[in-house]
């Protein structure tokens, strides 16, 4: 057990009768100055304790907090959905029970259908919470620009600027559109075969353009709670429109947006729903203001003919396998940071890779290298690229499809 340290001793002053006047004076400074040195001492001292006891308060105020959330029982999400005379309608999140159950008189006056609430194990509503945006929804926005710009992309400078025209031009020039008297396009769907440039031409337009950039894949849409993918939905558009100008972009778009079967699963239902959400966030009622949207996919065939019609997407944009020129184009982008021989003759490389899309190709401008490095050399070959389409050749070949590089 520690203790405090002992109180210095009290100074005494004892003085000899047969002292001078002068050893008299002496005794008595030097016990002045003996009483000061104890009395600073103890201020130290003071100052100490006090700043201790300030530390320990800390700590028990601490304590009795942490004691108090340790007494006090959890409280649960739920949604407002109805209100009736007979009490509130609530739909708990993560199991999507209803309950009726009654709210505090201090609250009648502000719930409102769709509120956010605070529940206890009793589900009687606490509290309303602000409606805030799905956390899911904040982390899709693009807080850094990808490192991908258009003079990056090869072989389709047509989709580009038709790209172009569709979401940034809207954007940056609304008063051109409005001195010609035409709605900017509310849409664009890229499609095409896998690794054609469609998703770095997303990439291109979050680099190049000064609006809020929010990226999804189609399949974070598919929830496995009902009504959650419908709320995503929701939270994203709120999202952009709290960010505006801003693009939306969702990637497999088939995941979310395919044609309706009479299929009654529950899995199917919640797809159909968190679509039909989709679809009236794209052309509601509400002006969606500055907010452009751009879709992507590999699978066109698959999508219903709802979400292809104007109003959603007024540009369908086609993103086909490069031709010659497109093919030399892309094999340039990706070998101009290599050190590549002389005599090596792109354009040729790229006659030979007829059919083969713009991964294909940067996949094979690697391979090259590879070539090159496994053999000691610093220097790039045209034997090694022929090798190396000849190796894509024979991926290709193969029944298992690999895919080396999203393009």
């Amino acid at each position: 057990m520690s203790h405090s340290p002992s109180l210095p001793d009290r100074p005494r002053l004892e003085l000899d009768p047969e002292m001078s006047e002068a050893e008299r004076l002496e005794a008595i400074r030097q016990h002045y100055r003996r009483i000061v040195h104890v009395n600073d001492e103890l201020e130290d001292r003071l100052e100490d304790a006090q700043g201790r006891r300030g530390d320990l308060k800390a700590d028990v105020d601490e304590l009795k907090r942490e004691n108090e959330v340790l007494k006090t029982s959890s409280l649960y999400i739920a949604s407002v959905e109805e209100l009736t005379e007979d009490g509130v309608v609530i739909k708990q999140h993560g199991n999507n029970q209803e309950v009726l159950t009654q709210a505090a008189t201090r609250l009648d006056a502000d719930l409102r259908p769709g509120d956010r609430v605070a529940i206890n194990d009793s589900f009687a509503i606490q509290q309303v919470l602000d409606d805030e945006t799905d956390s899911r929804a904040q982390a899709m926005e693009v807080t850094e620009s990808p490192d991908v710009e258009y003079a990056d992309i090869g072989g389709i400078d047509e989709q580009i600027r038709e790209v172009r025209e569709a979401v940034e031009d809207p954007l940056e020039n609304p008063e051109q559109f409005e001195a010609v008297g035409v709605e900017p396009p509310s849409g664009v769907l890229l499609h095409g075969p896998p690794g054609t440039g469609k998703t770095m031409l997303a990439k291109a337009v979050a680099n190049e353009s000064d609006a809020t950039f929010i990226k999804m894949a189609g399949s974070e849409l598919v929830r496995k709670f009902i009504g959650e993918g419908s709320r995503l939905v929701r939270d994203l558009f709120e999202l952009a429109a709290d960010r505006e100008p801003a693009v939306i972009f969702i990637d497999e778009i088939d995941a979310v947006a395919s044609k309706r079967t009479d299929s009654k699963t529950s899995g199917d239902a919640e797809v159909q729903r968190t679509m039909m959400q989709l679809l009236s966030e794209m052309d509601g009622f509400d002006e969606r203001g500055e907010i452009r949207i751009i879709a992507a996919t590999n699978r066109f065939d698959m999508l219903d003919e709802a979400i292809l019609r104007p109003g959603r997407f007024d540009r369908l944009i086609e993103v086909p396998e490069p031709d010659a020129e497109g093919r030399e184009r892309i094999l340039e982008i990706h070998t101009q940071e290599m050190n590549v021989a002389d005599g090596v003759d792109v354009g040729a490389i790229a006659g030979d890779l007829e059919g083969y899309s713009g991964a294909d190709i940067a996949s094979m401008a690697t391979e090259a290298g590879m070539f090159a490095i496994r053999e000691g050399r610093t220097e790039v070959v045209q034997s090694d690229f022929e090798r190396a389409g000849e190796k894509l050749q024979d991926v290709e070949g193969t029944d298992e499809q690999v895919i080396h590089y999203q393009y």
